[in-house]
């Protein structure tokens, strides 16, 4: 796509400046051709493709949403598909909700638009009668309880992270379809780093499948599984789902994991009426088992396929597109093999900010105090934005604290994406109640509604009954929570009353009902506070990235090269956010006074002001593991072991041989870090034992953070014990002074692997 130029942003995409696009309520076109009005030449092509294999690689921004729902509402309008034989699958509930929403508005109401895991279940309870018989069993709303008891029936402990752990270690066990007995050939054959011994989490995951059988009862995994086996077992069945399914499309296409693309294939059989769409740069969820494989192989399984590629971002500033660019061309990696070079549409805006502070809480309060000025009316000096198209991102959700404390002090108001789905909220619950009960009442027969000119004049009207007024309360928390939520509901009547002249209140609950059924939620008016992974598919004019530094982005226990890339990724989706207004910051300390050895991430170097470029990192370690005694001995912590970085008191394994929180950012040489993992699988393929063994990774992680420079402080680092210092203590301190490898006694090496000197079998 090298060669495209500028254009006029097509009318009505989401993003492009000057377009009208919040009130949700768009004209429904009169006819097919009038569904291609306003696309771009690529998104046509996309529309209009209804036949054969559709491969649509689109960038951040490019609308491809857009394309695909025109695409399946030409199909619809010019009569090559039947909205009920097409179904169009995605990853979250407000994604179909989105989808539903947009073909409703092109006259495509028709056509299914669910999850992955909604589709299945749906056909999971539909067929278990005539398939299994009986009750479907029981979904399980959380899993990690009864993995925990799974863990004390096979006399494992584990602690918080620890179950975390062999939570996702089961859930990536099964979207790739690994029996608890495969599980550790499964880990090896996929180079994956277990966090625990492979055996033990084997056994944990087969107890836990016994505890579920036993109890009647299956997980969101096991709803696809299942799926599936009755689609490979039941020609009948499968044929059933053929005929009623004939089309499909699927949205963020490199998310798929292996077992979600078995069940498509089921869906499909010989057929090839499929149209995928993804971008390969924004695989972030690897931890789920999501692989941009099947993506980057579409191709080569359909060779007859047609690939549209969409790099006209809408969305952005040539500006944030620039910096974008920049982050994906230090890529590495197959998936940035197949990167998209975007091209901005837009007008030009301001350059992206790049700022450092000395401590957390100074960035948070110069992040809340810009927002203010960038929420100030441009009358009064400032940007005019509004709170709900401003964000702030993060890597980790235990950074938000700082920030809910800056906001409030600031008096901004703000949300917690991902928190409670809006239309659950018990304020939307208790005005929907309301609402109805004046809709069937009427405005003759309700005292709340005498008086009120208008849909909006009317909602306003029954919702004061349920407490709320025009005017906000004053400063932030719960009640002004309460308020904005209510304030939505009014601004949607305002929009839906603008769309539709002389709407009735029978008709506004009705669209709320529909609304509530796609999860369709009105903009609340607040900044939202969130993590870089739950932001994925969202967008705001004004977007501030904050921590950015090594150890929290890239994350700590991000270790090999495809980890580190996909951090790298995670990045870019939240670059790629913004429309106009972009803010990257970071501190050098957690608290004020505290030690600034944090630095910036490597991920900006060449792109922030005054940086080197990518990979001109120094060498060496920063900071160190404090305690511990003279010579060879080992000295064990002494009552309460605090974090080096912010002081709190630890209390988890893995922590304290940190001598860290895990969320507080690592001082890790991460050159160091690599040639001891390098090291240590060679000294575990000479012994013939896992890595583990030699050294976990916790202590790796230890022994690179404080680059211990003598016997007497390597002994101090937790997991380096008498016999491991004697026989790899050596080869340790050489690695940490950058020196050849001294000789090894290879008899003595392997005694030493026999006395692991307390460390645990894992990381």
């Amino acid at each position: 796509m090298t060669g495209v130029t500028a254009a006029t942003p097509p009318p009505g995409l989401p993003g492009s400046p000057g377009l009208p696009g919040s009130s949700g309520f768009p004209t429904v076109p009169d006819s097919a051709d009038a569904v291609l009005d306003g696309l771009d030449p690529e998104q046509r092509a996309v529309a209009t493709t209804l036949h054969g294999p559709v491969c649509v690689l689109a960038g951040a921004g490019t609308g491809k949403t857009r394309a695909i729902t025109h695409r399946i509402a030409y199909g619809v309008r010019s009569g090559v598909f039947q909205p009920s034989t097409v179904l169009a699958v995605t990853f979250t509930h407000r994604a179909a909700g989105e989808m539903r929403g947009r073909l409703r508005g092109l006259g495509a109401g028709g056509v299914q638009a669910r999850t992955f895991h909604s589709a299945a279940l749906r056909q999971l309870q539909y067929f278990w009668p005539r398939a299994v018989g009986g009750e479907v069993p029981r979904l399980l709303d959380r899993k990690i309880k009864l993995i925990s008891e799974a863990a004390g029936r096979c006399r494992i402990s584990l602690n918080g992270h620890e179950l975390r752990d062999v939570t996702g270690e089961i859930e990536w066990a099964k979207v790739t379809q690994t029996t608890p007995d495969d599980y550790p050939a499964a880990v090896v054959k996929a180079g994956k780093d277990a966090p625990r011994d492979p055996a033990q989490t084997s056994r944990i995951y087969a107890t836990y499948e016994q505890l579920k059988q036993d109890r009647g009862a299956i997980d969101f995994e096991d709803v696809l599984l299942l799926t599936v086996g009755i689609l490979q077992d039941r020609a009948d069945i499968a044929e059933t789902v053929r005929r009623q399914y004939q089309h499909f499309v699927v949205d963020e296409y490199q998310d798929v994991s292996p077992l979600q693309q078995r069940l498509l294939q089921l869906w499909l059989g010989d057929r090839e009426s499929l149209c995928v769409v993804g971008d390969a740069s924004q695989t972030i969820y690897s931890f789920t088992g999501a692989t941009p494989d099947h993506l980057l192989n579409f191709r080569t399984l359909h060779p007859n396929a047609t690939v549209v590629k969409l790099v006209r971002d809408y969305r952005s500033t040539p500006q944030v597109v620039q910096l974008a660019n920049g982050l994906l061309d230090q890529a590495k990696g197959r998936a940035a093999e197949s990167r998209l070079q975007l091209i901005s549409q837009r007008p030009a805006g301001p350059e992206p900010e790049f700022s450092e502070h000395p401590d957390e809480p100074t960035e948070a309060a110069a992040t809340a105090r810009r927002i203010r000025q960038l929420m100030t009316p441009v009358e009064q000096g400032g940007e005019g934005v509004p709170a709900s198209e401003i964000a702030v991102l993060y890597r980790a959700n235990s950074q938000s604290e700082s920030y809910e404390a800056a906001m409030a002090e600031a008096g901004v108001p703000y949300q917690l994406k991902g928190a409670e789905r809006f239309f659950e909220r018990p304020e939307i619950r208790q005005a929907g109640m309301a609402l109805r009960g004046a809709a069937r009442a009427g405005s003759g027969n309700d005292q709340a509604l005498v008086g009120a000119d208008g849909l909006a004049a009317e909602v306003g009207a029954v919702l004061a009954t349920t407490g709320w007024t025009p005017e906000p309360p004053a400063g932030s928390g719960a009640a002004r929570d309460r308020w904005e939520s209510l304030a939505a509901l009014v601004r949607l009547a305002e929009d839906f009353q603008r769309a539709t002249p002389g709407a009735t209140l029978v008709a506004f609950v009705a669209e709320l009902d529909e609304r509530a059924n796609a999860q369709h939620a009105p903009t609340v008016e607040g900044v939202t506070l969130t993590s870089l992974h739950t932001a994925k598919g969202l967008e705001w004019d004004a977007v501030f990235l904050v921590g950015l530094t090594d150890g929290m982005l890239p994350i700590t226990h991000a270790k090999t090269a495809e980890q580190i890339e996909e951090e790298r990724r995670l990045l870019y989706v939240g670059v790629t956010r913004a429309r106009l207004h972009l803010t990257l910051s970071w501190s050098l300390a957690r608290a004020p006074g505290g030690r600034a050895s944090r630095r910036p991430s490597r991920f900006l170097d060449g792109l922030r002001p005054g940086s080197g470029p990518a990979g001109a990192r120094r060498k060496g370690g920063a900071g160190g593991v404090e305690g511990g005694g003279e010579g060879g001995r080992r000295r064990k912590p002494r009552g309460p072991v605090p974090c080096r970085v912010c002081g709190r008191t630890l209390t988890e394994a893995t922590e304290m041989k940190l001598r860290r929180c895990v969320d507080c950012p690592s001082t890790m040489d991460e050159a160091l870090y690599e040639r001891l993992r390098e090291w240590r699988l060679e000294q575990a393929k000479e012994l013939g034992r896992p890595a583990y063994a030699v050294f976990t990774d916790v202590t790796l992680m230890a022994i690179a953070e404080s680059v211990p420079g003598d016997r007497a402080q390597l002994s101090r680092i937790s997991g380096v014990g008498a016999h491991k210092l004697a026989q790899f203590g050596d080869d340790v301190l050489a690695l940490c002074a950058g020196q050849e490898l001294p000789e090894r006694d290879g008899e003595a090496a392997e005694e030493a692997a026999d006395h692991p000197d307390g460390e645990t079998s894992g990381k």
